[in-house]
């Protein structure tokens, strides 16, 4: 039985290092891979002179892996110093002759000494070793193996931070599905609380001396009647909360579909809010419109 995948996040980390070779001819590599989010896929290598036939393999490699996200991968290469020092002649011969001339003007001074002579500042210097750097086989393997290293612990980085994602996801559509059974019982009586209040004003009116049409009075009744009637946004909310789970539980590149069903989720809040004739019906509304945005913000970070 196939396994079943799980969200994965945009966001992640991942790194390798080595050294490749011995004594005197070591060569340090070192990779570091970044994800965040992006709306699509967006790669960024930062590689030696030398390495664009490298780079271009594991574009191919990583875009097969990845779908979504901004990632920047970085390689250094550079050659190690072993350690080894060597002696700057013209810097020894200058403090030499100095050292030579300052003795022998005072009487019984012993003749200067080597380990001090060394330890002045630019007669011993580290000599700078200049390994191989160009993409040999042996060094571009090791690299390409530290690369699937590396990506590797970035997918990791990335299901570990979806599962996180997961459980933050589904808490913000409980508290919406809450918040939606809330309105769906403030919202009860809103259609005879809209037509009483329009009789009010009628009857009012009427009573100023100004005539209108029974018929007429009847057709804005019910016409305001049905305009605050928030059943229809209160079902196509719920629909979208069963779509949002539905979507989570399959996990595997969702977040396209998740992002686009946020706008249908902000549609629905802002007309329960236009549509609101009472005041916790309004509260509701705008409660639902928080935690809408908290959950499209979440929701950007979905691969």
């Amino acid at each position: 039985m196939e396994d079943k995948q799980t969200l994965a996040s945009m966001t992640g980390f991942g790194a390798a290092a080595n050294t490749l070779g011995g004594d005197g001819a070591a060569i340090a590599w070192a990779w570091d891979i970044r994800s965040v989010n992006s709306k699509g896929l967006e790669l960024r290598f930062r590689m030696p002179s030398g390495w664009d036939a490298v780079e271009a393999e594991l574009r191919t490699v990583l875009t097969k892996r990845l779908r979504r996200g901004s990632i920047n991968a970085n390689l250094s290469v550079k050659a190690e110093d072993q350690g080894a020092a060597g002696v700057d002649a013209e810097a020894l011969d200058r403090v030499l002759t100095l050292a030579q001339a300052v003795a022998s003007r005072i009487p019984g001074a012993p003749p200067p000494r080597a380990e001090l002579l060394l330890g002045l500042p630019g007669v011993l210097r580290a000599t700078q070793s200049t390994g191989p750097l160009a993409p040999t086989p042996e060094l571009k393997a090791a690299i390409v193996a530290g690369f699937a290293e590396a990506l590797a612990q970035l997918e990791r980085a990335r299901l570990e931070e979806g599962a996180r994602l997961h459980a933050v996801l589904m808490g913000f559509l409980d508290d919406i599905a809450r918040l939606r059974a809330e309105a769906e019982t403030a919202a009860e009586g809103q259609p005879a609380l809209q037509r009483a209040r329009m009789l009010d004003s009628v009857r009012a009116l009427l009573a100023e001396g100004l005539t209108l049409p029974e018929e007429r009075i009847a057709q804005e009744v019910a016409l305001l009647a049905s305009r605050s009637d928030v059943r229809e946004e209160l079902d196509r909310l719920a629909s979208h909360i069963d779509a949002a789970r539905a979507l989570l539980a399959e996990g595997t590149l969702v977040g396209r579909k998740l992002d686009f069903l946020m706008q249908e989720f902000n549609r629905e809040a802002n007309t329960l809010c236009s549509k609101s004739a009472s005041v916790p019906l309004t509260a509701i509304g705008l409660s639902l419109k928080a935690v809408i945005e908290q959950l499209r913000e979440q929701v950007q970070n979905v691969e």
